[in-house]
């Protein structure tokens, strides 16, 4: 089984002519804590969103657990969890101190 839990090898996305991510090389390994900081429009949630498969990078790849994201997304995200974007909370759940 692979140390690396996620790498991206020249990951890039653009909106048109807005480049959102530049070639990004990135490799985090089982036991890493990692986060995404920067500014507005920095490409953060972009990131994320080529992580799990859920947009397409305009170049490169992404590889989740030793598997491409693209190719073998169905295998690989019932093994990740992810929040993206504003935490919600669900109306349907309730406070275990109430």
């Amino acid at each position: 089984m692979t140390t690396t839990v996620l790498s991206t090898h020249g990951l890039s996305k653009s909106y048109g002519s807005r480049q959102a991510v530049r070639n990004l090389d990135l490799e985090v390994r089982r036991g890493e804590v990692f986060g995404f900081l920067g500014p507005n429009g920095a490409g953060k949630t972009t990131t994320i969103r080529m992580a799990l498969g859920l947009i397409r990078p305009s170049a490169g790849h992404v590889e989740v657990l030793g598997r491409d994201v693209q190719a073998h997304r169905a295998e690989v995200l019932p093994r990740v969890g992810a929040l993206v974007e504003t935490p919600a909370l669900y109306p349907h759940l309730s406070d275990a101190t109430t």
